[in-house]
């Protein structure tokens, strides 16, 4: 009897010792899967205030070329909105979804805005490099002429790099589907699902260049991997895999796409994250709950 009253004790205590063991890795998984979800919206929200604080130098950029008082007062107030935007940025923590969505959203408006703006700077440059030029002509000031000249591959100079912003495209209306075969599952479940389909909105961008481009879909899981099956990428001097991968058409105009990543790996349910990559940047995301 004393014996078996051993046996059993021995048996107990090394079953709650791989209990605590599994609970332990357990936890340990899921806080180096919370940390990189972390990591990665803190990227997000870095790469928003980089956004924010050039379109703002931008805007200071534009003030110092115009000297239509109407205009440096637009420019002047859209440069206070987009500091105050900025500063709200920075106060938010990098996992509020809620806060980081809508200031995707105000980033997105300011954007545009700041395209009109470029438009209009350029126009009344133009304007004004057409006088200088022909008062040039008159007065046939060769030093003059240099000095317009050189003036003019400054302003090139300086378009340039005001196009760079303003071509960044946007990705909008992002959709996760759970999908078997052809068709959504019910419910959105993941239980029955092979793939997984995403869906988004490449805005139009008038100052985008046409062409080829290549665009990379990630998911990331709710432990925090990505599924595999587009390759890889290169962002923020990092290379990251890719669920999907897609070669587009860009005209400058709107355009619907649709990424698939299929795997035969079971999946959890949880919260996803969705995020798109063109031309080394970040041009959006969405986080979605996902019913296993």
């Amino acid at each position: 009897m004393k014996k078996t009253l051993i046996t059993v004790a021995i048996v107990v205590i090394l079953a709650l010792a791989g209990v605590a063991l599994w609970l332990f890795t357990n936890l340990q998984q899921q806080k180096q899967a919370n940390e990189e979800m972390q990591e990665l919206a803190e990227l997000d929200k870095q790469e928003m205030e980089n956004e924010y604080e050039r379109f703002t130098l931008q805007y200071g950029e534009m003030i110092t070329q115009i000297n239509n008082d109407s205009i440096v007062a637009q420019l002047t107030q859209e440069q206070l909105r987009t500091q105050q935007l900025l500063e709200e940025l920075k106060r938010v923590k990098a996992n509020d979804a809620r806060e980081i969505t809508r200031l995707k959203k105000e980033l997105a408006a300011v954007r545009e805005v700041l395209r009109s703006y470029i438009r209009q700077v350029d126009s009344l440059n133009q304007i004004n490099a057409s006088l200088r030029s022909e008062n040039s002509q008159i007065r046939s000031e060769l030093a003059q002429t240099n000095r317009e000249k050189e003036g003019l591959q400054n302003e090139k100079q300086t378009l340039t790099e005001k196009v760079a912003i303003a071509a960044q495209l946007d990705a909008t209306g992002i959709t996760l589907t759970a999908m078997k075969g052809d068709k959504p599952t019910r419910k959105n479940k993941l239980k029955k699902a092979n793939k997984l389909k995403v869906t988004y909105t490449i805005s139009k961008n008038v100052t985008a260049s046409n062409g080829q481009r290549t665009i990379y879909t990630s998911i990331r899981k709710p432990n925090g991997d990505v599924l595999a099956g587009g390759g890889s990428f290169s962002y923020e001097n990092k290379q990251l895999k890719a669920s999907a991968k897609n070669t587009i058409e860009y005209t400058g105009e709107q355009i619907t796409v649709t990424a698939y990543w299929t795997g035969s790996e079971v999946l959890s349910g949880g919260d996803y994250l969705v995020s798109i990559f063109a031309d080394g940047h970040l041009i959006g995301s969405g986080r979605f709950n996902m019913v296993e």
